[in-house]
């Protein structure tokens, strides 16, 4: 009887010891897992920068633009209304000054590689500031979507940063060839990039 005892005191002792490694497995995986989702979230860090569009040249075109910066990848949101039905250009040119009524205290394209004006992505170069052209409705509204990781937002790349730049919308399409701006015509809404 003695040695049933000793034996059922035995099996109580190494199953609680088994409960307890087992526990502290469970509890080790989940502080791993706990550290894995802040890691996750430490390294989506996301910048957004918003502001409006002004008119210029007596037109009437306003809106708001919106920059966001997540994963190595810029992308620009434009809405817009004011404009006349058809197509139109916008690009971002060298400095965030509106003060000019026709926006050309905003210079030209921004352009800091030194490539010729033409179509994004086109082999024989274009401005890092050439963004195409877009479609404004009957109503005269339109959205802009544009996404590079050509872009940053605030970084300290010279080549890329977009902060202290100036976002032009012109009258006209933007031909792509003519030098050095595409000959879009005039600039009817202006918008300074400043954090």
């Amino acid at each position: 009887m003695k040695n049933i005892k000793i034996l059922v005191f035995a099996l109580t002792v190494v199953s609680f010891y088994n409960c307890k490694e087992v526990k502290k497995e469970s509890s080790d995986a989940m502080d791993e897992a706990q550290e894995t989702m802040e890691e996750m979230t430490v390294d989506k860090t996301v910048e957004t920068i918003k502001f409006m569009m002004e008119p210029k040249s007596d037109s009437n075109v306003k809106g708001d633009v919106t920059f966001t910066e997540e994963e190595g990848e810029v992308s620009m949101t434009a809405m817009l209304s004011g404009l006349s039905e058809g197509e139109h250009a916008i690009h971002i040119h060298q400095t965030a000054d509106c003060s000019a009524a026709d926006g050309s205290s905003t210079g030209g394209h921004w352009n800091p590689t030194n490539e010729p004006h033409g179509k994004w992505d086109a082999t024989e170069g274009y401005h890092k500031g050439d963004i195409g052209n877009f479609t404004a409705d009957a109503e005269g509204n339109a959205t802009v979507e544009f996404s590079t990781d050509e872009w940053c937002i605030g970084c300290d790349d010279e080549n890329k940063n977009i902060l202290g730049k100036g976002v032009i919308v012109h009258q006209g399409v933007d031909d792509y060839t003519s030098q050095p701006s595409g000959a879009a015509g005039a600039r009817v809404s202006c918008a300074g990039i400043i954090e």
